[in-house]
Parts: structure tokens; C-alpha cells; sequence
């Protein structure tokens, strides 16, 4: 017969098999989004006396960008699994309490009438050879425990002290839009293929009632003393194409919107104050206020194709320039969320920051096709 404690440390070990542990590492990525926008700061500072500001402001931009889209998942992630653990050892309270007393057992008493078995020799060496088969497995179970309770506290304290780092990237972001908004409205080297007449624009503004009309007269506008700027054939790119913001597809082509009312373009969810960017060499053939779209950018890339972007807060350029790909065009609104409010989401687990739309339409001649037949999207997101 198998002693009491021998068996009690049995069936501890098996009552705490642990699950597999997590492949990823959130405190990790926490700290690495950290030294992104801590990077992107450094920059910042560079690129105010860069000859090409604007290029270089557009880095700085999207480095914040990204660097806050990364620590806010981080610390998504971080809080989801400090709950799963939190809630794993909570669990597990009665097993880890009796694991505890059968090691401090183990360690206050190892005189040897702890190996004395009732049975004589052979049952003392049964339970001898049953307690060197269970010790390793109890110290790795305590290891395992230990690394998670560890773990639940450097995740603790990252979510503590992310709110200063938070803080920070907001701050440089919303400097680093301000200096890139200026260097725009600076710049004075772009190519022009043609000048704008205001009245031609009003005119046709005026006849239009609806996005497609507007869109279909730009194509046959004829604009006195156009010239021809080769820019590089962009049918060859059909679908290889990165999308102008970093987002989310709400509703695709075709697809309803809660009234009921379905269009041929992308609706995009954004963040706060993105940077909206041309994905390809183009013509802004037209930026401001179109009917209720907000503020509309359409580009040209070659003629006969318009890319349509509405919904943005800022413009940027203006008609009859040339723009490089991955040029700004324009910034989304909304306000940034506040520290708090971006602890609360990530401690809740969830990530509803993206509060803004875009609408994005693409048209060959005077018809619209699927954004996604040019653009790369998650398609099954």
C-alpha cells in the first residue's frame, strides 16, 4: 500500500497539468511598441531638417502610427492573458495551496524515518523509488506556477506604467501631423499637369447630384493646357495595391449598409486622425467638399481610372498636381481617444478605437469596379 503523502503528491500532479503556454509573448510586444515610438520620437527630431520633409514627416507619421496600433494590441494582449492566468491560478487555489504544503514538507523534515515504510524494506523502497519518480514532476509543477505568478506581475506593472509611454506617442503623433501639415503647405517643388479653374470646378459641382455623375463628368472634363506627365502603367498592379489607410473593410462592394443602401466602393473603419496616403503615382484630378461625402480626394493615375477617397477631414494638395506614391493626401477627423480610455478598452480586452469611416471607389472609364479587384484587403475579414 502506498503511503497518504505519496499519493496526496499524486494526485496533486495530476490535478495541476498545465495547459500549453502561450506562443506569444505580450509583455514582449508591449515593450518593443515602447521602443518603436520611442524611435519615432528620435525621428521626429530629425526629420524637421530634412531636405525632404514631407517624405520624411509621412515616416514619422506612420512610425507613430504603427507604433501605437502595436503597443495598444500589446496591451490588449497583455490584459487577456493576465486574466487567463489570474484566473488559472484562482482556479487552481486548493491544489496549489496542497503542492505547497507537501514541498514545505518535504523540506522542513528529511530525517530518515520520513522513508520508513510500514511494510519494511521493500515498501520503504517502493516509496522510495515513487518519491524520486514524483519530486521532479512537483518541482516543475512549482516552477511552472511560479513563472506564472512572475508573469502576472510583470504584466500587472506594464499596464501600470504604460499610461506615460501612451501618452507620449499621442503627443508626438499629433506634433509629427502638425510639422507634415506644414511642410505640405510649404512645399513648392511638385509637378503641375494643369491649373485649376474654380469655375469650371463650381459649374460642374453644380450640375452633379450624385457621386457616379460627378465622378463620370471629371473623366470627359477637357482643361486647358494639360500636359502630359508620363507616369507608370498602374493596370499591371490590379490587386497588388496597399490600401491608402491603415483599416479595417466594413462593408464591401455591393453589400447594405443598415438603411438598406448598397454602393460600389470600399467603406473602411479607421483610426483618429489617420494618414491618409496616394497608393500610386496620380493626378489629384479634384480635393474638397462633395455633396455629402465630406472632403473627397480623386486621383488619376492614368486616364480613364479614378480613384475616389471620401471621408476625410483634411485634404492636402491641390488640382492638377503630381503625386508620387505615398504621398499624403489628407488625414481622417475624430479626436485621438484619451490615455484612460485606451487603458480601459485594453483591460477590457477589446479594441473598438476604430471610430472613423473612409469610402473608397474605383472607376475604369465611367464605371465603377470592386476596390478589391485593385486593392489587397483581408477578404475573408
Amino acid at each position: 500500500m502506498r503511503c497518504p503523502a505519496l499519493l496526496l503528491m499524486l494526485a496533486v500532479v495530476t490535478a495541476l497539468a498545465a495547459p500549453g503556454r502561450a506562443e506569444t509573448d505580450p509583455a514582449g510586444a508591449a515593450r518593443a511598441a515602447a521602443e518603436q515610438l520611442e524611435a519615432a520620437s528620435v525621428a521626429l527630431g530629425e526629420a524637421k531638417g530634412s531636405r525632404d520633409r514631407v517624405k520624411s514627416l509621412t515616416g514619422v507619421v506612420h512610425a507613430y502610427e504603427a507604433g501605437l496600433t502595436a503597443l495598444r494590441a500589446g496591451l490588449r494582449r497583455a490584459a487577456i492573458r493576465e486574466a487567463q492566468l489570474s484566473k488559472q491560478l484562482k482556479s487552481q487555489e486548493v491544489e496549489i495551496a496542497r503542492l505547497l504544503g507537501v514541498l514545505q514538507t518535504m523540506g522542513q523534515d528529511r530525517s530518515p524515518v520520513m522513508l520508513l515504510h510500514p511494510e519494511g524494506p521493500v515498501g520503504t523502497a517502493r516509496a522510495g523509488m515513487i518519491l524520486a519518480d514524483v519530486t521532479p514532476a512537483l518541482e516543475t509543477r512549482a516552477a511552472a506556477v511560479r513563472r506564472d505568478l512572475e508573469e502576472v506581475t510583470i504584466l500587472r506593472s506594464l499596464q501600470e506604467g504604460a499610461a506615460e509611454t501612451l501618452q507620449d506617442g499621442l503627443a508626438g503623433a499629433q506634433a509629427a501631423r502638425q510639422e507634415l501639415s506644414k511642410a505640405i503647405a510649404d512645399r513648392t517643388d511638385v509637378p503641375k499637369r494643369f491649373t485649376e479653374d474654380p469655375v469650371q470646378t463650381a459649374l460642374l459641382i453644380a450640375s452633379t447630384e450624385t457621386l457616379e455623375g460627378f465622378a463620370s463628368a471629371l473623366v470627359d472634363l477637357q482643361v486647358e493646357g494639360m500636359s502630359e506627365i508620363d507616369l507608370p502603367d498602374v493596370t499591371g498592379r490590379k490587386g497588388t495595391l496597399d490600401l491608402p489607410v491603415e483599416a479595417r473593410v466594413l462593408r464591401r462592394a455591393g453589400e447594405a449598409d443598415a438603411a438598406g443602401i448598397t454602393r460600389p466602393g470600399l467603406v473602411l473603419a479607421t483610426r483618429p486622425n489617420a494618414l491618409v496616403t496616394s497608393p500610386t503615382a496620380a493626378t489629384i484630378r479634384y480635393r474638397g467638399p462633395l455633396l455629402d461625402f465630406g472632403n473627397v480626394m480623386i486621383l488619376e493615375p492614368q486616364p480613364g481610372y479614378l480613384f475616389v477617397i471620401a471621408g476625410l477631414a483634411q485634404v492636402y494638395g491641390n488640382v492638377g498636381e503630381v503625386v508620387p506614391e505615398g504621398t499624403p493626401v489628407g488625414l481622417m477627423g475624430g479626436n485621438d481617444p484619451e490615455v484612460g480610455a485606451i487603458l480601459s478598452q485594453s483591460s477590457e480586452g477589446t479594441g473598438q478605437d476604430r471610430t472613423e469611416t473612409l469610402y473608397i471607389e474605383v472607376r475604369e472609364g465611367k464605371a465603377p469596379v470592386d476596390p478589391e479587384t485593385w486593392f489587397k484587403t483581408n477578404k475573408d475579414g
